[in-house]
């Protein structure tokens, strides 16, 4: 699962919401949550800040971080 899936999930589930409250609550489809949290890699960017600004964040550029079995 990446990281942001993970945090969303997190929070959400901090917040006491069903995935199907999020994503109605956030303006977005239940199906985008579900590939989201599950870490799907091809999701629209903007349908992520979306998500994030439940929670007052964004996506922004970081480094990327490699294990060392990756470099």
């Amino acid at each position: 699962m990446n990281i942001i899936g993970k945090y969303v999930k997190e929070e959400r589930r901090k917040a006491g919401l069903t995935q199907k409250e999020f994503a109605l609550r956030a303006g977005l489809g239940l199906r985008f949550v579900r590939d989201l949290e599950q870490g799907k890699e091809t999701v629209r960017l903007d349908k992520v800040n979306q998500a994030l600004a439940m929670f007052s964040m964004q996506a922004v550029p970081g480094k990327i971080e490699r294990n060392e079995e990756e470099v």
